[in-house]
């Protein structure tokens, strides 16, 4: 499926396939409250679309079936948000939508591209690490990814890890 920038018009759409995607979160003990919590705000999303750094998966329709989202800080692209809608999933969709973030950030001369994720659950960092990303150990996290994981811990997500993929 196509991967391309994400539009205005696309917009009041992504809210909806953040939640189709964590319904997957009700097979997982302890983490099915995900999948009926808060999704990311229309402002952060309308941000990131500014910034250029946000990209959605379309069918032959043009309808949005997933999106990537991510923020450049310092010399490192940091994914926001990535979910593929749950009919969608399996198909290789992350995987595309996270090659375009890599494609970008390797254009604008990054050093790497972070993110954070569940450490145990199997759809995500075996996911990342398949894809050439590396836990950081807690001891190696700078301030930024720091922050980031204190921040989750404190809206409840527990067992959440630093990922990095340095980029050549």
């Amino acid at each position: 499926m196509p991967i391309r920038p994400t539009l205005a018009k696309d917009l009041a759409h992504l809210p909806a396939i953040e939640r189709s995607a964590a319904q997957t979160f009700r097979q997982v003990p302890g983490l099915a409250w995900l999948a009926d919590s808060e999704v990311m705000e229309a402002s952060e999303h309308q941000r990131l679309l500014d910034a250029g750094t946000s990209w959605v998966a379309v069918d032959d329709q043009d309808c949005l079936v997933g999106f990537l989202c991510a923020e450049v800080v310092g010399t490192a692209l940091h994914v926001h948000e990535l979910s593929v809608g749950q009919a969608a999933q399996g198909q290789g969709l992350g995987r595309q939508l996270l090659e375009q973030a890599l494609a970008q950030a390797r254009l604008q001369r990054l050093h790497s591209v972070t993110l954070t994720t569940f450490a145990d659950v199997p759809w995500n960092r075996p996911f990342y690490e398949r894809l050439g990303f590396c836990v950081l150990p807690l001891a190696e996290l700078d301030a930024r990814l720091s922050a980031i994981l204190a921040a989750e811990r404190a809206h409840g997500l527990e067992g959440r890890c630093a990922m990095a993929l340095v980029l050549s």
